[in-house]
């Protein structure tokens, strides 16, 4: 699949990679497909991102991610109607950590860094997801573009946090159609 990738989605695949290798866990996940797709500059994407005002929000969307990798992939939306509920996940997390260490809900199971690993179940649903969208529309290679479509398609987390930055998937589509004219 990755020889119809273009070479920005490759930077963002690389950039994924290279991120993922400072977590704990090693694993590309949707968070560090996202920020890769944040640090672009000059692709359909980032123009995307910019347009909806995310450029200069690189650092609240981090902290977005991390809070919601922290809580364990419950996103702020989630922890609102849970608090709604009478359940206090901040709570939860904090005693999980008191008991476990700083990161106990965030890191995955032992032995998931290596060869083999380095692509988690999110990001290989995204990189599908990205193929049957290029496919979907027509395109021949797959940019970054469609990632950012495939992030954005389906709840998680990197969906979960554009949300809380005023960002859904009908506005990646709508700009996507203005800075590219694609339909």
């Amino acid at each position: 699949m990755f020889e119809r990738f273009t070479s920005d989605a490759r930077a963002v695949v690389r950039g994924a990679v290279t991120r993922s290798e400072r977590t704990v866990g090693g694993t590309v996940g949707e968070a560090e497909l996202l920020l890769a797709l944040l640090d672009r500059t000059d692709s359909t994407a980032a123009a995307v991102l910019r347009d909806l005002g995310l450029a200069g929000r690189r650092e609240s969307v981090a902290d977005g991610l991390a809070a919601v990798r922290r809580r364990g992939g419950v996103s702020s939306a989630d922890a609102e109607a849970l608090a709604a509920l009478g359940i206090d996940v901040d709570g939860i997390v904090a005693r999980v950590e008191r008991e476990h260490g700083v990161g106990a809900l965030a890191a995955g199971p032992a032995g998931r860094r290596g060869r083999g690993r380095r692509f988690g179940p999110e990001a290989k649903s995204v990189l599908a997801r990205s193929l049957r969208i290029a496919v979907g529309r027509g395109d021949r290679q797959i940019g970054d573009e469609h990632l950012l479509l495939a992030l954005t398609a389906r709840p998680g987390p990197a969906a979960a946090v554009l949300a809380d930055h005023g960002v859904a998937h009908a506005d990646v589509v709508r700009v996507l159609g203005e800075v590219a004219g694609v339909r």
